[in-house]
């Protein structure tokens, strides 16, 4: 295997070198070969990708945990082995080895960009947390345990808070916390625009009378307008088989081990997407509170009463696994839920 460096993002001298590449081979050959590519899904995304398909050469993106690798406990892992793993691994993808490695199915620009509001919004949530924590942290060693930052009278109550010996605000920490207070007032209309942002587009899908998982999501009591965003541009407006594929993008595949006579269960394989299988969990639990006469919900409350009310994390889990797969067939093929409950128009 020849080896050649680039610098990144150098797309002509990328194309000049495969076509010396090639040039080479019709030299040797006498025939002219295509260029075929594999690389990682990685931090690049995936322009790269979108750039050979429009030089028409075969590219392929995989995901880098599903190639096989040495199961020793210590191996040598470097880029040129690296690289040529993904050659090795490429040839067998070819041969036709149906489990030799999972290739990515790269989304459109516009799908990819769909999925922006979303994950800025799940930032801005986390970045609120850090804030408001940060200050309730800063006021707390001062004996201050009652002050909200995100009530609307957050600076008028910071005026007239006292320590708990007495005496007002130390100067510097006051100021400290006032640029906190400047920082989460900024995130919170950010996030009022992400959110803004988001309704606009469900609104015009709605509209337009699209039947995109999304609209009919909506229909669901219970479904609010960021789960239903999350669910689609997350996971939904892909294309699955059946529900095995499904389950193991959203990493809600159960994982068995079996050896000899050794056969248990080691949970969900948490290979796929982590947004969304943290969104289903959460919503498995809502759930249960807005459609308790489900079917969904009654076999969950079944198996819970006969493990003696124990084990409702672990079935939790199985819930969401199935809610993904009854919501996946309703959002496409208008299946409706036993039990299900639909807003009124």
């Amino acid at each position: 295997m020849s080896k050649h460096s680039l610098r990144g993002g150098d797309v002509a001298g990328l194309l000049e070198l495969f076509a010396t590449l090639q040039e080479r081979a019709r030299a040797r050959t006498g025939e002219r070969f295509r260029i075929i590519v594999i690389q990682e899904a990685g931090l690049d995304g995936f322009w790269i990708h979108r750039v050979l398909q429009g030089e028409a050469i075969e590219s392929h993106v995989v995901d880098a945990a599903s190639i096989l690798v040495s199961r020793r406990r210590r191996r040598a892992k470097t880029d040129k082995i690296d690289g040529e793993t993904l050659v090795r691994t490429l040839l067998a993808y070819k041969r036709g080895e149906p489990r030799v490695c999972s290739m990515v199915k790269p989304p459109s620009p516009e799908e990819e960009d769909r999925r922006r509001i979303c994950r800025e919004r799940k930032t801005l949530i986390a970045e609120r947390v850090e804030h408001v924590n940060r200050i309730k942290g800063l006021l707390f060693a001062q004996g201050v345990g009652d002050y909200e930052p995100l009530r609307r009278d957050r600076r008028a109550r910071l005026e007239g808070l006292q320590t708990g010996d007495g005496r007002a605000l130390p100067f510097h920490l006051k100021a400290q916390v006032v640029r906190e207070l400047d920082r989460l007032e900024l995130i919170l209309e950010q996030l009022q625009k992400v959110e803004a942002a988001r309704d606009d587009l469900l609104l015009d899908r709605a509209k337009a009378n699209d039947p995109a998982p999304v609209v009919r999501l909506l229909q669901l009591k219970g479904v609010g307008a960021e789960f239903a965003n999350v669910l689609w541009s997350e996971g939904l407006y892909r294309h699955f088989d059946n529900r095995r594929q499904l389950a193991a993008y959203a990493g809600l595949a159960p994982t068995p081990w079996q050896s000899g006579s050794v056969d248990h269960e080691q949970g969900v394989s948490k290979a796929g997407n982590p947004r969304l299988r943290g969104t289903m969990v959460q919503m498995a639990w809502l759930w249960l509170r807005h459609q308790p006469n489900s079917a969904l919900s009654q076999w969950f409350k079944q198996r819970v009463e006969r493990n003696g009310g124990r084990l409702r994390k672990p079935l939790i889990v199985a819930l969401a696994r199935k809610l993904l797969v009854a919501l996946w067939q309703y959002a496409t093929a208008g299946v409706v839920m036993e039990g299900a409950i639909i807003k009124s128009a």
